[in-house]
């Protein structure tokens, strides 16, 4: 999470890392060792019109990833 400020890896948000916690802090945590590996135990309660923005970014980000790999194929053809 850059700069600790609750934005996600990529500053899309809450819900949109895999909720390691602070990397690099403690034992090895956040880079999936021990706690926190793929579960977390209080899941917070996101309304419909969240969960929908959630998804919209998503969408957007694979879009636009979508993009640039049919980008680099016709750079590599």
């Amino acid at each position: 999470m850059p700069n600790q400020d609750r934005t996600g890896p990529l500053g899309q948000g809450p819900l949109t890392g895999r909720g390691l916690g602070p990397c690099g802090r403690g034992l090895a945590r956040g880079k999936g060792f021990g706690r926190g590996f793929g579960f977390r135990a209080i899941q917070p309660q996101i309304t419909e019109a969240q969960e929908k923005q959630i998804l919209k970014q998503e969408l957007e980000a694979i879009k636009a990833e979508q993009t640039e790999i049919q980008k680099r194929l016709k750079e590599i053809k």
